[in-house]
Parts: C-alpha cells; structure tokens; sequence
C-alpha cells in the first residue's frame, strides 16, 4: 500500500471506497492539521497513530498540503463521512455489528436509532456516553470495555475527540476480542445524532469547513484553529525544504514523496 508522509504521519494513498473494500480488520484513523500539531509533542498520542492499520486523510486542507509537497493524495476521507459510507457498505453485512462510543448521555442513543433506521437493521447495536475526564478512571474504562464485550460488537466506533479516542483504542484494544475494526471517529456521532450541524458539502470541498466549525463552536475550538494553525504551515514549509525532522524519532529524515507501508517508523526511538 502506498502512503503520502505529511510530518511524522503516513497517510494511507486510498480512495473512499477502495478503503472499504481493502478493511477487513485493524484500526482506523483519520488524521487532520489538529492531530498532526499534537503529534508533534504528544508521546502517546504519536505511539497510538503508530499502532494504526490505516490512517486516511481527514482534512481538504491536508489534502492541498500533499500536492504542495509532490505527492497528493486521491481523496479526503473525513471521519464523518467515512462513517456513514462505512455503514452504508456493510448495510447487508450481518457480521457488521456497531458499538457507539461517545457524546453526551442520549446523543448516542439518538445516533443509533436514526442510524438503524436509515439502514432498516439494527446494525448499531449498542451506545454509552462516558463521564467527562472517563480516561483517568480505570475502573470507568474497564466497565467500558465489559459493556462493549458483552454486547456482540464487531466494529467499535469511538467518538470522544483526539487524542483520548486514538488512545483509549490502543490502551484497551487487546481487551476487546471480539472487535475486528476500531474507528475513531470525532464528532460524527453528533452529526449522526443531527446535535452539531455539519458545513455545507460545497465549503468542505473549498477546504473551509474549520471557518464553519470555529464560528459554531469559538470557545471549544480557538485554539486549534488559530494556534495550531500557523504553526502547521511552517512546519509544512520546513518539510518542503527538507528541514523537519519527527521529534519523536531523530534518526527521520524528511522527504516528501511516497513510501511504502514497510519503511513507516513503527516504534518511538
């Protein structure tokens, strides 16, 4: 498989649909301009992007970013549309049995009853809304996983923001047998639920939806937004002019071009 190396994340080179065809198993996430600021710093947010099987680009912006660097990649596949086409896929596939994690308490549970309606089965089979700060609590977590065992679940599907979700999957994904496909999916299961209204198609496409987001949500999402933002295009920059190096791994030296899924790092020198 051919990946796209955008800082110190390789982006699996895969359209929308040749990802559903190819995912049997694995882990899935969708890294964007948040994600890669945070793993510029992050240890365990950069060891969990690590234990992925797929990372498919979320953002138009990373999308423009990769033909800036010489190798683009063929399409934005953002989380929240990888979602619904994924359920839309495994619409006849009765081994496609969905746990919702995340949201505020009912949210998720209105996710699956429009979700399953949609479908006209009850692929998503199962919801819980953690507690806010769910992460620090083992035993919370652990009664998590339980719940999740015991409700058939095939496909786990978290949504409780970056990088809590990416780690919570590689933290307990090993206690969670029955789980075949880990998605981590952000805010889709409000836009799934209709709680959070998502851009209009036509300003995603113009790489404009983080304008839309931030003027619905400025307290929540300022500092992602209009921090982390310029400090991405410089960083940007520097891998153009062979100059960054992953600060996770200094033996990295910096290129632009396509790689091969074997020469990925896998570890955190």
């Amino acid at each position: 498989m051919r990946q796209v190396k955008l800082l110190n994340v390789a982006i699996d080179n895969l359209s929308r649909l040749e990802f559903l065809e190819k995912c049997k198993s694995g882990i899935v996430f969708t890294p964007n301009v948040d994600h890669l600021m945070k793993l510029q710093d992050d240890p365990d947010f950069y060891r969990a992007y690590n234990a992925a099987t797929y990372k498919l680009c979320d953002s138009k912006i990373l999308f423009f970013v990769s033909k800036f660097l010489g190798s683009p990649v063929k399409e934005k596949i953002s989380g929240s549309d990888l979602f619904p086409a994924f359920y839309e896929y495994h619409k006849d596939n009765e081994d496609i049995k969905i746990f919702l994690l995340g949201a505020r308490e009912g949210v998720a549970s209105s996710a699956q009853q429009k979700i399953n309606s949609k479908i006209g089965r009850d692929i998503i089979i199962g919801t819980h809304s953690p507690s806010f700060g769910f992460e620090k609590d083992e035993q919370e977590c652990l009664k998590m996983v339980e719940m999740i065992n015991q409700s058939g679940a095939t496909v786990l599907a978290v949504g409780v923001g970056a990088p809590k979700q990416e780690n919570f999957i590689l933290k307990y994904k090993d206690k969670l047998p029955n789980i075949k496909i880990f998605l981590a999916i952000g805010a889709t299961i409000d836009f799934e639920a209709g709680n959070i209204k998502r851009a209009p198609k036509w300003v995603s496409e113009l790489g404009m939806e983080w304008l839309y987001r931030l003027v619905a949500e400025p307290k929540r999402l300022w500092k992602r937004y209009l921090v982390h933002g310029p400090g991405f295009f410089w960083l940007v920059f520097k891998q153009k002019i062979n100059f960054y190096a992953d600060p996770f791994n200094t033996t990295y030296s910096a290129h632009t071009g396509s790689v091969p899924r074997e020469q990925m790092i896998e570890t955190i020198e």
